[in-house]
C-alpha cells in the first residue's frame, strides 16, 4: 500500500520556509524519538546550507532508549547539528534547549539582537507542545490529530529567542513505503489516508522480530504465531474481539493495538535504526535510477 497525505495548506508551508529561512539563524527540528528518520523531512537537507540546526528527538519516553542512544549519536556525525533526547512530561529539556541554541549562536549571545529560529516538524511529533513548554504558557494549539498547526506564527520566547513557528509538513511523495507505514503507526498520518488493519499487520510484523517480549507481556501470550495474520487473529481473540462464529474482528483488534503501541502500553519501541534506513534508503536511490532509466528509453522510442 501507498501512503500519500499532503494537505493543501503544506503546500503553501514549505514555500514560506524557503522564504522565511535567509533570514534565520538556526533552525529547530522536532522528530520522533521513535522514527527519526521517517519522521524528519528531507527537504531541511536540500534547504538548511550551513545553518545549525538542533534535531529535537521528542517522545523518548516512548522509545527504546538504547536505540535512541545510537540515534543522537548517528545524527550529531553530520556538520552543524546537534540531537537533543527530551520527553515532554520533562521540564528540564526546556533549560538545556535554550542553552543549546546560545551555544549554536553565540554570536547572538552578547548582541541586542534575538536569536531567530525556525522551529518545524512533521504532524503529531509534539511541536506545539515543545513550544508551549518553552514560552511557559499556552500559545500553540495542541491536538492528538495530525495537522492542527496550519498558519506560521512569531513567539517571543524570552529576551534571548524568537521562535517562527510553521505548519506539520509531510512531503508530496513518501518514496520509502516503510516511512510510510511507521508514520502511520504514530498517528503522523490521518487514519483517512490508511488502512488501520493494514498498519497493524506491519506493526505486528515488527513486533515480532523485533520486540517479541513486548507481546508476550502485553497480551499474555503463550508462543508467537506463524505469521502476522495469525499474531493479529491471536491478539483478537486475547482481547475478545471476536464477531458471530468466533471470527477475529481484525478492524477492531487494530485499533486497539495501535492505540496501546502509541500511547507506550508496549513499552518503550523504536521502529527503525539507523542501518536498517540506510538500507532502505538505498533501495529507493536504485528505483530512482531505474524510473529514470525507463522514462530515458520511453523518450528515445518517441
Amino acid at each position: 500500500m501507498v501512503i500519500q497525505w499532503f494537505p493543501g495548506h503544506m503546500h503553501k508551508a514549505r514555500q514560506e520556509m524557503k522564504k522565511i529561512l535567509p533570514q534565520m539563524d538556526l533552525i529547530i527540528e522536532v522528530i520522533d524519538a521513535r522514527l527519526p528518520f521517517s519522521s524528519s523531512n528531507p527537504m531541511l537537507a536540500e534547504i538548511r546550507g550551513d545553518k545549525p540546526c538542533i534535531k529535537v528527538l521528542n517522545k523518548a519516553d516512548l522509545a527504546d532508549p538504547a536505540i535512541t542512544t545510537v540515534w543522537q549519536q548517528y545524527l550529531e556525525r553530520e556538520q552543524g547539528i546537534k540531537a537533543l533526547v527530551i520527553s515532554a512530561n520533562d521540564d528540564r529539556f526546556v533549560r538545556e534547549l535554550l542553552a543549546l541554541c546560545q551555544q549554536l549562536v553565540p554570536h547572538k549571545v552578547a548582541s541586542v539582537k534575538k536569536i531567530q529560529a525556525l522551529i518545524m516538524g512533521i504532524p503529531n511529533v509534539g511541536k506545539s507542545t515543545l513550544i508551549n513548554a518553552l514560552a511557559g504558557r499556552q500559545i500553540a494549539k495542541t491536538g492528538n490529530e495530525p495537522a492542527v498547526t496550519k498558519l506560521q506564527q512569531r513567539i517571543i520566547i524570552n529576551d534571548m529567542l524568537v521562535l517562527h513557528d510553521t505548519p506539520g509538513v509531510l512531503w508530496p511523495n513518501l518514496e520509502n513505503h516503510h516511512s510510510g507505514y511507521r508514520l502511520a503507526i504514530t498517528h503522523a498520518i490521518k487514519e483517512t489516508a490508511f488502512e488501520n488493519t493494514d498498519i497493524a499487520l506491519y506493526a505486528v510484523d515488527y513486533l515480532m522480530q523485533h520486540y517479541p517480549d513486548a507481546l508476550f507481556e502485553r497480551f499474555q501470550l503463550d508462543a508467537l504465531a506463524d505469521n502476522e495474520l495469525e499474531m493479529l487473529e491471536k491478539l483478537a481473540q486475547k482481547r475478545g474481539c471476536l464477531k458471530a462464529g468466533g471470527v477475529a474482528d481484525l478492524e477492531r483488534v487494530s485499533k486497539i493495538l495501535l492505540t496501546e503501541l502509541r500511547n507506550g502500553q508496549l513499552g518503550g519501541i523504536t521502529l527503525e535504526t539507523p542501518q536498517a534506513t540506510e538500507l532502505e534508503w538505498q533501495q529507493v536511490l536504485v528505483k530512482r535510477e531505474q524510473k529514470a532509466a525507463k522514462k530515458a528509453a520511453r523518450k528515445l522510442k518517441r
